[in-house]
């Protein structure tokens, strides 16, 4: 395993557990059964974290992971139990965000402002988590926040600043679904060590002007949330394995990139997109198999619409 330090003290491993489960068509567990209660705070689907997460966490620790991220509090609750009934060999670093205040879910993400619900809500989340600290904390907002008050991110740097000064938090991510710029906005600040960003063949515009920013790199979303599979067959590729294959390494072939948060159903998927992680060299097979994905009319497409809704805020 490979390991940066996005600040002292936080060694993170170059590949990030993901901490999602899966359907059986392949889909995200939660967001797919009920999108509005996998947003919801408290709301906990079962089965998470049984026999099947618990062997994928088991060869995490063998495979030197020490990096994990969940999302919705089904994930949060599942790792902190399964972290207590399998203790780490190693000091493990967990992310995960504020429900309810990210992205979209929150009109103008006005709640990370109110450092009161926001200091309550961390503190929900380390109940979850079983911890007494998150070690970052994901906050990600929209370009409606800056829009809607100029001192915003001001306020938010304050308020992950008394978070860390309180212990509750260790670092704070900068993250977001508005493009360049207000990922730019939030790196100026000083108040993030890294940055979430989706990162992959089709999502190629943080290679202009965002892997350079002083902040730490951490992809997501390698495999498109599963088109590249849908497109490989198109291509008339159906090898799923030299898919992932490939995807992890086109992803982890770019300098600048830190790490890649890998979701993983099995043991031996996770094994694989560690081996391709730490070695992203590509040979013919795979190099063959992302071009005919790429001179495919619909992927072309995919990928202008996406490269343009990431840059344009930037202009």
């Amino acid at each position: 395993m490979r390991y940066f330090e996005p600040a002292p003290g936080f060694t993170l491993s170059c590949v990030a557990l993901g901490g999602h489960e899966y359907l059986d068509d392949g889909r995200s567990r939660g967001f797919n059964e009920s999108f509005a209660d996998a947003i919801t705070p408290g709301h906990i689907f079962p089965g998470f974290g049984g026999p099947g997460r618990r062997a994928v966490l088991a060869r995490a620790y063998d495979l030197g992971i020490n990096f994990f991220d969940v999302t919705l509090d089904s994930e949060k609750e599942a790792l902190g139990r399964n972290l207590a009934e399998m203790p780490p060999p190693h000091d493990v670093f967990v992310q995960t965000r504020p429900e309810g205040m990210v992205y979209g879910y929150d009109p103008g993400n006005a709640k990370l402002l109110d450092l009161g619900l926001l200091r309550a809500e961390v503190q929900r989340c380390l109940g979850l988590l079983r911890r007494e600290r998150i070690d970052i904390l994901n906050c990600a907002i929209m370009a409606a926040a800056l829009k809607g008050r100029a001192d915003y991110l001001d306020i938010l740097a304050g308020n992950v600043a008394e978070l860390q000064r309180e212990g509750l938090i260790g670092l704070a991510a900068a993250d977001t679904f508005s493009g360049l710029a207000v990922y730019r906005a939030m790196v100026a600040t000083g108040a993030f060590a890294t940055l979430n960003v989706n990162f992959n063949l089709a999502d190629d515009g943080p290679g202009d002007g965002l892997l350079g920013l002083p902040a730490g790199i951490v992809a997501r979303e390698a495999f498109i949330k599963g088109e590249i599979f849908r497109l490989g067959q198109a291509a008339g590729i159906p090898d799923a394995g030299l898919l992932a294959r490939a995807a992890m390494k086109w992803v982890m072939a770019h300098k600048g990139v830190d790490a890649v948060i890998a979701g993983a159903a099995t043991p031996a998927h996770l094994t694989a997109n560690v081996a391709a992680a730490l070695m992203p060299a590509m040979n013919e097979d795979e190099m063959a198999a992302l071009a005919a994905i790429a001179v495919l009319p619909e992927f072309d497409a995919l990928r202008t619409a996406r490269r343009r809704a990431f840059l344009e805020t930037a202009r």
